[in-house]
């Protein structure tokens, strides 16, 4: 499976606060970093045949928190479990030495959650947690911490990128009304962080994408940013044109990006960016859809200034 489509999977159902509120370590090199429910996955896995008892009940009792954080409305409980795995047997094969190089993205975690606290002294750093579910997430994000959902990897490419998007949502303290500007701002700053941090980008094709199609989008987002309607712009389309999911994840790190430009202390700009308080106020000072505001306020015989109250 794709990482943009794991990726999807990831979209946080937790508010801000829950993840402000943890007794996460503030130290990069204690952060956990947990692959045990994969080897007990895969002996319960290799017992189905011959045990007369569902071999799962045991993987989920002896679980990590990881387990726990992935059980409600994705593993659901143990026979759940059992019934997919004994229906798509060779689909979960393909991934049983998904995490023999784990040890590899570990230091490279490791890396990242150092750079991170250089950028930003304050961060904390949750536990990331290997499990298998069902097929039916490819992980979350959860008061337990980072949890992936091993069977959805045939590899690891870019699982250090995802860690470090979702390292950002665990810092983030965005407030202001909902409103799609707000949700933009949320999934791009955890995207422009993550990959200054990391030095890898996870969305290159809705990107690459609205590069090209940035007058455009711009134009149609002017019109859309204050309403509670993430259709076409976050997780998910409606299928009116040809554009990917997650436009909005691009919209957000432009902004982000120009008001990261124009500040002279930048480490102070990565406190702000993370403890936004105003969002109409941050893409004011930002810039970065001026010319589309000015060009919208006119039509509407209103002034910039007005579009911001």
């Amino acid at each position: 499976m794709k990482l943009s489509l794991i990726f999807t999977t990831l979209f946080i159902l937790f508010s801000n606060f829950l993840f402000a509120q943890n007794n996460f370590s503030d130290s990069p090199l204690d952060a956990v970093f947990e692959t045990k429910d994969s080897k007990s996955f895969w002996e319960a896995f290799d017992k189905m045949e011959k045990s007369k008892q569902n071999p799962f009940i045991e993987y989920m009792q002896k679980g990590s928190p990881g387990i726990k954080g992935f059980t409600e409305n994705r593993i659901i409980n143990a026979d759940s479990l059992f019934a997919v795995v004994k229906k798509r047997k060779i689909d979960y094969e393909l991934s049983r030495n998904v995490l023999d190089s784990i040890s590899f993205k570990e230091k490279r975690v490791r890396a990242i959650y150092s750079a991170l606290k250089y950028w930003y002294p304050n961060a904390k750093f949750p536990p990331v947690y290997f499990v298998y579910g069902r097929f039916n997430s490819g992980g979350t994000s959860s008061s337990e911490g980072i949890i992936i959902g091993t069977e959805m990897l045939k590899n690891l490419d870019g699982v250090s990128g995802l860690i470090a998007h979702e390292l950002i949502h665990y810092q983030q303290n965005i407030k202001g009304k909902d409103m799609l500007l707000k949700w933009c701002l949320l999934e791009g700053g955890a995207d422009f962080i993550g990959e200054l941090i990391s030095g890898e980008s996870i969305h290159q094709f809705s990107y690459q994408y609205g590069a090209q199609n940035q007058d455009k989008l711009c134009q149609e987002f002017v019109t859309r940013l204050k309403k509670a309607d993430y259709q076409d712009w976050l997780y998910g389309t409606s299928k009116k044109d040809d554009r990917p999911n997650d436009l909005g994840y691009w919209m957000g790190y432009k902004i982000i990006e120009s008001y990261f430009n124009k500040q002279k202390d930048k480490q102070k700009a990565i406190a702000e960016i993370l403890n936004i308080k105003d969002p109409m106020q941050f893409l004011k000072q930002s810039g970065f859809l001026d010319v589309y505001i000015e060009k919208h306020q006119k039509s509407n015989k209103e002034s910039y200034d007005d579009f911001f109250k």
